[in-house]
């Protein structure tokens, strides 16, 4: 269901949302759209801890590897990873009011309405407020223009980081990923090793095994096919792509290739964000 910004105004949206970062990064604006394939310019992006009450989005399909970089940068900046795709899994197995209008949604392939998803945003930072928290790394909002401007509309974004990885290699990733039906690790089994040719750089992605307690306990997702994986990355560049066109014309548009795995990607996308790790740090200095 749509949502008005009328109807917006009349959602208690968490004072969080209100508050201005006079911390910031200097302007928003002042952010210039990069690409990234296999080097990057910097950004003029804060690197001090007293300044990491950073407010940013991170955009690109599904199984690309939004959750494991957000998360790592959310370590690292001292900000919640807040992942629209969680607040919906964990609101489907509580006893919340929304969790039965979700139900139904979701059994019948249907996209969560704006409405829902922001009910379920705001309660998040509130949540979150109470807390003491500052800033946020959101993951899987905004998916579409209409998300966007209702965002733009309560809040300043700073940055908005654009993932992209090579389709030979996004399916061969979504297709090996795992879950131990035990402990609810995440693992792949895939082992990505793209040659290059006619100009496109090749790239290889080492496997994420499980250890050996979990490898006999191993499930693949049953929506984790590539008819289904296919029509995942349609729909997501049918709904999505204008979303970055929105940023990319507001200059706030960080567009980065993942050249590789963790260990070839982290590292190169601290560089783009002018960020340091001090684990990377030793690790090189090792």
């Amino acid at each position: 269901m749509a949502v008005s910004l009328r109807a917006i105004r009349n959602i208690r949206f968490s004072s969080f949302l209100y508050r201005a970062l006079s911390s910031s990064l200097s302007s928003g604006a002042d952010l210039k759209s990069s690409a990234f394939f296999g080097h990057s310019k910097s950004l003029p992006l804060r690197a001090e801890p007293k300044d990491r009450n950073v407010q940013w989005v991170f955009l690109g399909c599904p199984g690309v590897g939004k959750g494991t970089y957000a998360s790592r940068l959310s370590n690292l900046l001292g900000v919640p990873h807040i992942a629209t795709g969680d607040l919906v899994r964990e609101e489907l197995n509580s006893s919340g009011p929304l969790a039965s209008q979700l139900e139904e949604v979701v059994n019948q392939g249907q996209l969560v309405s704006d409405e829902i998803i922001i009910n379920l945003l705001s309660k998040r930072l509130e949540a979150g407020e109470a807390k003491g928290e500052s800033g946020f790394i959101l993951d899987g909002f905004p998916r579409t223009i209409r998300q966007a401007e209702i965002l733009e509309g309560v809040t300043d974004i700073d940055l908005v980081v654009n993932l992209k990885l090579q389709e030979e290699a996004l399916l061969a990733k979504c297709l090996g990923r795992r879950i131990c039906s035990e402990c609810g690790g995440n693992y792949n089994v895939a082992s990505i090793d793209i040659k290059g040719e006619n100009g496109k750089p090749g790239m290889y992605m080492a496997p994420l095994l499980p250890p050996p307690h979990c490898a006999s306990k191993l499930i693949q997702r049953s929506d984790d096919t590539e008819e289904v994986v296919k029509e995942r990355l349609r729909v997501y560049n049918e709904m999505s792509r204008p979303v970055e066109e929105f940023y990319r014309q507001r200059g706030k548009l960080l567009e980065f290739t993942l050249p590789g795995g963790i260990p070839e990607s982290w590292p190169k996308l601290l560089q783009a964000l002018n960020l340091e790790d001090p684990e990377v740090k030793q690790s090189a200095a090792a």
